[in-house]
C-alpha cells in the first residue's frame, strides 16, 4: 500500500455511523472517493497523495468497513448516499467530484439520482449502470458470489485470499487488498444485504454534469461489455479501459488512473 504523504483528518458524520478522512485544500472543489466492499478508505491513499495538493479529498470507511463500525438499528448500505450528503453538508460543500470504485460505483449512482444537484461529475469502474441493470447478468455471477461467501463464513482469510486475485491484477495490488480483506469483520456482511435496493429504482434522468464509465482491460470477461453498453446508452459518457488493471483500477494502474481522473475532473470545473 502506497504511504499516505499528506496530512488527513479523522472526522465522524454527524447522526450516522460514518467516518470519513479530509485532506487537501479546502477552499478547492472537492472529490469524494468511495471505496470498494471489504476495503476501506486507505484503498485511496494514491489518490489523495495526488489531488490534495489542489483539492479538497473526502474518503470516507462505507458502513461496516474500517472505523464505521457504530451501526444502529436500521442502518444499512443503502444509506450511505443520504451519509455522504451529510458529510458534504458538514463540510460546507456545495457539489463534489464523485468516484466509485466496484460497490463505490454503485453509491455514487445512487447519490446521484437522489442528489443530482450536489453532482459535479461523476466516474464508476468497475461496476454497472443500476437504473437499467439487465438481472440476467446478476444471476450469471450468483453462483459465484455464494461460494464466496461461503468461504468467508469459514475464514476470512481464505476468503481474502480467493478475492485478491479475481479484484487486483498487480501483486502489489492483491497484497495490499488482502489486507484489508483481512480487517473486515464477518459480522458487516448483513449490512450488504441492501445492495439491491438501488438497483433499478429510477429513471436515468439528463445529466447536467460529466460521467465516465470504465473498468480494467484485466477484470472479468463481462467487464468490459457491461461497460460498453452502458456507455453506449449514456449519450456524452466517457469510457476508460484501463491498462494493465483488474477490478481495482485505481490500486492497479495509480498512476494512468490519476492522470486521466484529473483531466476529467478539469473539463467539468
Amino acid at each position: 500500500m502506497e504511504e499516505l504523504r499528506v496530512t488527513t483528518e479523522e472526522r465522524s458524520a454527524d447522526g450516522t455511523p460514518i467516518q470519513y478522512y479530509v485532506s487537501g485544500d479546502d477552499s478547492g472543489e472537492c472529490i469524494v472517493l468511495l471505496h470498494a466492499a471489504f476495503a476501506d478508505h486507505t484503498q485511496f491513499n494514491p489518490q489523495v497523495n495526488y489531488f490534495a495538493d489542489q483539492y479538497k479529498v473526502i474518503v470516507p470507511d462505507m458502513i461496516g468497513h474500517g472505523k464505521s463500525q457504530n451501526v444502529k438499528k436500521g442502518d444499512n448500505i443503502d444509506k450511505m448516499a443520504d451519509y455522504i450528503k451529510v458529510i458534504l453538508e458538514q463540510e460546507k460543500v456545495e457539489k463534489a467530484h464523485l468516484v466509485g470504485v466496484s460497490l463505490g460505483a454503485v453509491i455514487v449512482q445512487d447519490f446521484a439520482n437522489k442528489y443530482p444537484y450536489k453532482v459535479r461529475s461523476l466516474a464508476c469502474f468497475g461496476g454497472y449502470g443500476v437504473n437499467h441493470f439487465d438481472m440476467k447478468e446478476q444471476k450469471k455471477n450468483s453462483k459465484g458470489q455464494a461460494g464466496m461467501m461461503l468461504k468467508a463464513i469459514f475464514s476470512i482469510k481464505w476468503f481474502a485470499q480467493a478475492n485478491k486475485k479475481i479484484s487486483a491484477f498487480t501483486e502489489q495490488a492483491q497484497q495490499d487488498f488482502y489486507e484489508m480483506n483481512i480487517r473486515f469483520p464477518k459480522k458487516s456482511f448483513m449490512y450488504l444485504g441492501g445492495i439491491g435496493k438501488m438497483v433499478n429504482k429510477h429513471d436515468t434522468q439528463p445529466r447536467n454534469y460529466g460521467l465516465m464509465i470504465g473498468c480494467g482491460e484485466h477484470d472479468i470477461s463481462a467487464a468490459q461489455p457491461i461497460s460498453e453498453k452502458w456507455h453506449e446508452s449514456e449519450p456524452g459518457s466517457k469510457l476508460f479501459i484501463v491498462p494493465g488493471a483488474g477490478h481495482l483500477v485505481n490500486m492497479d494502474a495509480p498512476d494512468l488512473f490519476n492522470d486521466k481522473m484529473k483531466e476529467f475532473f478539469e473539463e467539468n470545473r
